[in-house]
């Protein structure tokens, strides 16, 4: 039986601000009312279009870093 714990924590602690920054920024643009604490009056829905647009976001700025990392460009 494997453990799943610490599946959530921040690799590098100080990507941390950087990370809240996102999540808040990206729930601006998607019309969700997230706030500081605790967020249980938002849906499952709401709460997951966060974390999936963020996943998005951070694969596109991976992406464009590898891309100019290799001289290459789109």
């Amino acid at each position: 039986m494997s453990s799943n714990q610490g599946s959530n924590q921040v690799t590098v602690p100080e990507a941390r601000a950087a990370l809240n920054n996102m999540k808040y920024e990206i729930a601006r643009e998607l019309g969700i009312n997230l706030k500081q604490g605790d967020n249980g009056d938002l849906t499952a829905r709401e709460n997951g279009y966060v974390g999936g647009y963020m996943v998005k976001r951070l694969i596109r700025q991976a992406e464009q870093q590898m891309a100019g990392q290799n001289g290459t460009s789109n």
